[in-house]
């Protein structure tokens, strides 16, 4: 990791050698949505021994750190996600996770470390004019920390024009990144359903109802929905990731758990989803002389970034040498989403390929790559620096 030379050495080799340690920290002690106690506290000292007016309590774990020169009103917020993953981690490194079936299998370790670098960085720039608020934001895989922080005022005790985030992306080479104008990431939903059959004996299946063969006509025919109910022409996902029935081999059992997620970005398609799949249930149930319980959340809308925010981030990363990217949208989702929702600005993928072997993100295998740290760093300094430039 060397230093920059097109930014007159903000990522210098001593940040950067302390960026990596924060993360490799982060790392080893990671701690799930709502539950990062120890991350905030590790951020809040930073921030404060940076200089930096430190607020804490949103959303429970969040942590604001905020900035403020001269006398503009001009205002901007960068956001890190700081929670793990319920996973067993695999990775075999040295800073693996010291906390058992928990993981950054993400790399929010890596975007907290990015986001703690440029705060320092930041807090010793002379020619500011205006506010930086550095976001530190719990639970945001699932749970939707961030629709919590924006509820309980955020953006009515931090105002922002505009805000920005970024993800490494493993899938595009280090050095380049893509902010797209419009949609990024797509909207989220979940679904769970139970199947309340009548159980009897395997060897007597007459005597029963069977939920099993009726869940199991029911995930092939959920997967007609994106097949014949949506327009071809629009993204979407209908996708089983869970089964739950039965204790033993010869016992047929009364009910049979099913769990799923579903992506969308129009949200006509996103009605449709939900309507199909609870016909689509209560149909088939009812067929197989079985019941079906339903339930069924919209957890995250689409993240769609702001066309001139988006424009100018290009500008920014650009200018530090970045490829600039164009990419099709993903269907992962983001909860980053409802900070856009409520204020314009951008989110980014920033590359964080490795050679060779590259585990993808959520992976048991995956940790981030410590060679993107320089990158993001630079990113957030300049984009602050342009944002807030003295007059």
């Amino acid at each position: 990791m060397s230093k920059s030379k097109n930014t007159g050495g903000t990522a210098t080799a001593d940040l950067l050698a302390d960026a990596v340690s924060w993360r490799h920290q982060l790392h080893q002690h990671p701690e799930l949505a709502y539950r990062e106690e120890r991350t905030a506290d590790f951020i809040a000292a930073q921030l404060a021994q940076f200089g930096l007016k430190v607020h804490r309590g949103l959303a429970g774990t969040g942590v604001v750190g905020t900035i403020s020169r001269g006398s503009s009103r001009r205002s901007i917020g960068i956001r890190a996600d700081m929670d793990a993953l319920p996973i067993r981690e695999e990775s075999g490194v040295a800073h693996a996770s010291s906390n058992s079936g928990v993981m950054h299998a993400c790399g929010h370790d890596g975007h907290t470390a990015i986001a703690l670098a440029a705060a320092r960085v930041c807090a010793s720039l002379p020619d500011l004019d205006g506010s930086v608020h550095f976001i530190f934001q719990p639970a945001e895989e699932n749970e939707g920390g961030g629709r919590r922080m924006v509820e309980e005022g955020l953006f009515k005790l931090f105002p922002c024009d505009r805000v920005y985030a970024l993800h490494n992306w493993p899938a595009l080479p280090l050095g380049t990144c893509v902010a797209r104008d419009g949609a990024m990431m797509a909207a989220l939903g979940t679904f769970e359903i139970r199947i309340r059959g009548k159980g009897c004996h395997g060897a007597m299946p007459h005597e029963g109802t069977d939920a099993i063969l009726t869940t199991a006509q029911l995930v092939s025919a959920l997967q007609s929905i994106v097949s014949r109910n949506v327009d071809p022409q629009q993204p979407a996902v209908v996708s089983v990731t869970q089964i739950q029935a039965g204790d033993t081999w010869n016992v047929i059992p009364d009910e049979c758990l099913i769990r799923g997620t579903t992506r969308w970005y129009d949200e006509q398609v996103g009605d449709a989803i939900e309507e199909r799949i609870s016909l689509l249930a209560r149909s088939i149930a009812g067929g197989f002389g079985c019941s079906a319980e339903i339930q069924y959340q919209r957890r995250f809308p689409a993240t769609v970034n702001d066309p001139p925010a988006a424009q100018f981030t290009r500008e920014v990363a650009r200018g530090l040498g970045l490829e600039v990217l164009d990419a099709q949208p993903s269907m992962g989702s983001e909860d980053f989403a409802y900070l856009l929702h409520a204020v314009p600005g951008c989110y980014l993928w920033l590359g964080a390929a490795r050679p060779g072997e590259n585990p993808g993100l959520h992976s048991p295998r995956y940790d981030f790559n410590d060679e993107a740290l320089a990158a993001g760093i630079e990113l957030w300094v300049a984009l602050v620096r342009r944002s807030l430039a003295a007059a």
